[in-house]
C-alpha cells in the first residue's frame, strides 16, 4: 500500500504499496540562493524577498503608537508587566529589523502551517505576530497580553480590519481561560536579554502543556524530488482481490538510509497503483519522482529537525488505522530513531488525516 522515504518533507505512496522518504527544506531568496534556516542575521535575504518574493508581498500591518495619560510616570523599576506598558519598549522591538522581519518571513513563507489553524500568541506585546498569523490565513488568533498594551492591541487589530480573526485577551496565561479547549499553534517572542532574562519560557511551556494539541495533521502537497534525502522503503502491498475488511489497518517497519549529508524535516508518504491482470503490466506512481497527480504526496512533519550523514539510517515503524469515531479519517503513529554522529533521537509522533 505504501512506501516511505526520509526527506526534508515526508511522503507516503500507495500503489499496491506504501512508500516513505525523508527530505530537507530551506528558505530561498529572490535569486533562488539557499539561505541557512539557522542564520543569525537575515538582512540580505529579507531585503531581496520584500522586493521580489510573492510569498511575502502581503501588506505590512499598521502598528502605530499613541500617547496615553500617565504612561510617563511608569519606570522599568515597576513590576514586570507594568514595565511592558511602555510603548517605547515595543517601538524598539519593532524597529529591530532582524527580529521582526525574520518572524514575518518565517510566517509568510510557511503559510501552509497557519492556514485555517487556531493560533495562540503568548505575550503578544503590540500584537504584530498575531497580525502576521492572521494575514497568513489563520482561522483565529488569540493574542494574550498581561500589560496595559493589551488595550492598545485591540485598537491595532481593529485598525487593520482583523477583529473577526484576532481576539485580544488581557491577563496572565496562567490565569486566563481561552474560548477554545485546544490550539493548533503557539507562537511567542519569549526570549529576553541573556536569552532567559524575565523567565518567560516557563509561561510558554505552561501554555504548551495546557492548550497545544499533541495530534498533528499531515500536509498534502507536492514535494520536489530534489528534497528527497533517503532511499524509499515499501511499507505494505495491498491486493484488493484478496483483502478482507480490517486489512487496511497495519503496522509496518521501515529503514531509511541517507543518501547524502542533510537535514530531515519530515517523512513523505505516497502510493503506487498496478493493474496486474492486464496482458501488459500497467500502472502509475504518486511519488515525488513521478509525474504529479491530484493525490500529490502526504507530508508528516517531525517535531525535531534531524541532522543526518550519508549512510546513516532512521529505523522505525508506522501504524495506520481508521479513526474510531469517524472511520473515513485515518490515525497514523510513527515511531522512529536515529543514532548518528551529529544527531541522536528517539520519538513517537501521532497524526490524524481528516
Amino acid at each position: 500500500m505504501g512506501r516511505c522515504k526520509s526527506t526534508n518533507t515526508t511522503q507516503t505512496s500507495t500503489n499496491s504499496s506504501n512508500n516513505f522518504e525523508g527530505a530537507n527544506i530551506r528558505f530561498r531568496d529572490a535569486d533562488d540562493k539557499e539561505i541557512a534556516s539557522n542564520s543569525s542575521n537575515l538582512d540580505d535575504s529579507i531585503v531581496a524577498v520584500d522586493k521580489a518574493s510573492e510569498d511575502v508581498s502581503m501588506g505590512e500591518p499598521d502598528v502605530s503608537f499613541f500617547g496615553c495619560d500617565g504612561e510617563d510616570d511608569k519606570t522599568s523599576a515597576d513590576y514586570y508587566f507594568d514595565s511592558y506598558s511602555h510603548f517605547g519598549i515595543f517601538s524598539e522591538m519593532l524597529k529591530d529589523v532582524v527580529r521582526t522581519k525574520t518572524y514575518q518571513n518565517v510566517i509568510y513563507r510557511n503559510k501552509f502551517l497557519f492556514q485555517n489553524k487556531v493560533v495562540l500568541d503568548v505575550g503578544a506585546g503590540t500584537g504584530i505576530l498575531s497580525l502576521f498569523c492572521a494575514k497568513a490565513g489563520a482561522a483565529h488568533v488569540y493574542a494574550v497580553e498581561c500589560s496595559h498594551m493589551a488595550d492598545m492591541d485591540k485598537q491595532i487589530v481593529e485598525t487593520n480590519g482583523l477583529s473577526d480573526v484576532v481576539t485580544v485577551l488581557k491577563g496572565k496565561i496562567e490565569e486566563i481561560e481561552l474560548p477554545v479547549a485546544k490550539v493548533d499553534i503557539i507562537i511567542s517572542e519569549w526570549m529576553g536579554y541573556f536569552l532567559l532574562f524575565e523567565n518567560m519560557l516557563n509561561t510558554v511551556l505552561y501554555a504548551r502543556d495546557k492548550w497545544l494539541q499533541a495530534m498533528m495533521e499531515p500536509l498534502v502537497d507536492t514535494v520536489d524530488q530534489k528534497q528527497i534525502v533517503t532511499n524509499c522503503h515499501l511499507l505494505k502491498t495491498m491486493d484488493i482481490s484478496k483483502m478482507v475488511p480490517g486489512d487496511a489497518s497495519f503496522t509496518a517497519p521501515f529503514k531509511l538510509i541517507a543518501e547524502r549529508d542533510d537535514y530531515i524535516h519530515a517523512f513523505v508518504a505516497y502510493f503506487d497503483v498496478s493493474f496486474t491482470k492486464c496482458h501488459k503490466l500497467m500502472g502509475f506512481s504518486t511519488g515525488p519522482r513521478s509525474r504529479a497527480t491530484h493525490w500529490k504526496q502526504t507530508v508528516l512533519y517531525l517535531e525535531d529537525v534531524l541532522t543526518i550523514c550519508e549512510g546513516e539510517a532512521i529505523i522505525g515503524s508506522m501504524t495506520v488505522a481508521p479513526n474510531k469515531k469517524n472511520p473515513r479519517d485515518v490515525d497514523i503513529m510513527v515511531k522512529y530513531s536515529l543514532s548518528g554522529r551529529r544527531c541522536v533521537v528517539s520519538r513517537v509522533q501521532f497524526y490524524k488525516m481528516r
